[in-house]
């Protein structure tokens, strides 16, 4: 089976009645956004968006409203078709499904949950999450089952029986991420899901989340436009600007080395202190430190946190370790230079 779920490659999304003629246009003469908007009367949405997503990764997509990440997100799943490019579910181009073919897709490999649920106020929160599973004529006994399993994982058990007025805002979200689960789908999209609630609840959701997807290894797109969230979810992170991802990479590099100013002033406010690794700022061992009898030792994982604790306690330097070998060190000096920066080569 295949590491790779989700591959899009060179995707555009152009919006308006000539946008065949605008799109050749752009492919042929180059112009941009509002060139094609001037000449054809049409808006680009999405410009040459290329990525893969790895099997159990979670991959955020960020920016702020009007950047192209809601519209990029619906055309996986097709309910966006798209003007050119190229979209692989599982190493099946969906473009080429019949409309059988993808609403199969839909109900069994992909699960999708919005900002705001539309769950069924007449329905109790079982029969909310079960519905997809009657679609596909699963038998009542072995819906409910799986609707009370999945109720589990979001720490909902006891309320099967509750209609979503009852619940709050967090708890109905949690029920629609249930909903999304209960056909064990390959992909989870994930579009602002999080944004209505509360500070607290919204950080709570947050954790709950990312410790579920890591727990079932699901893969998962997750829209948001705030880039704390972001760096809390996600394994990778894209970030959009006018219809164009002008970065892709992990939190620790989004913020340590950000492409250009957009990026910069994004992770301005970001605090390294728990993205940096110790592998990202050690020295190798063949310098002349003198005896590390004695010295803290940390995995090449940890983070400025830790090491700042570690440093603390101690006149040597931390030993940086990689399967219990000792592979590089952390000066004090070296440690004051991470925190200001990041990455000091």
């Amino acid at each position: 089976m295949s590491k790779i779920v989700v591959k899009l490659t060179d995707v555009w999304k152009i919006f308006g009645v000539r946008a065949d003629d605008a799109m050749a246009a752009v492919k042929s003469e180059g112009i941009g956004k509002s060139e094609v908007l001037d000449r054809f009367g049409c808006v680009v949405a999405i410009q040459g968006a290329s990525f893969e997503v790895s099997r159990g990764e979670v991959f955020c997509i960020m920016g702020l409203s009007g950047s192209g990440k809601s519209t990029l997100v619906r055309h996986i799943n097709r309910l966006i078709e798209p003007t050119a490019g190229q979209i692989e579910i599982m190493g099946q181009d969906i473009q080429f499904l019949s409309e059988r073919e993808l609403r199969q897709v839909r109900a069994q490999k992909i699960g999708m949950v919005f900002q705001h649920m539309a769950l069924m106020p007449h329905r109790s929160v079982r029969d909310n999450v079960a519905y997809p599973l009657k679609i596909q004529k699963i038998p009542k006994s072995k819906r409910w089952a799986i609707s009370d399993h999945v109720l589990s994982l979001v720490e909902l058990t006891g309320y099967e029986d509750r209609l979503p007025e009852e619940l709050s805002g967090g708890m109905q979200q949690r029920v629609g991420i249930a909903r999304a689960l209960a056909s064990d789908p390959e992909l989870l999209l994930m579009d602002e899901p999080f944004s209505a609630l509360d500070p607290l609840i919204r950080l709570q959701m947050q954790n709950q989340f990312k410790a579920l997807v890591n727990q079932l290894q699901k893969t998962t797109l997750f829209i948001t436009h705030d880039l704390d969230e972001a760096i809390r979810i996600g394994h990778r992170i894209a970030i959009m600007k006018d219809g164009i991802i002008v970065q892709i990479g992990t939190p620790e590099d989004i913020v340590t080395n950000p492409a250009d100013d957009y990026v910069r002033e994004f992770v301005q406010g970001i605090s390294k202190l728990k993205l940096i690794k110790a592998g990202s700022i050690m020295e190798p061992l063949d310098k002349n430190i003198g005896d590390l009898t004695g010295a803290p030792r940390a995995d090449v994982s940890v983070n400025l946190d830790h090491l700042i604790d570690l440093a603390a306690r101690s006149e040597h330097p931390v030993v940086i370790t990689d399967d219990a070998k000792d592979v590089g060190f952390v000066s004090k000096q070296r440690l004051l230079l991470g925190i200001q920066g990041g990455n000091n080569d």
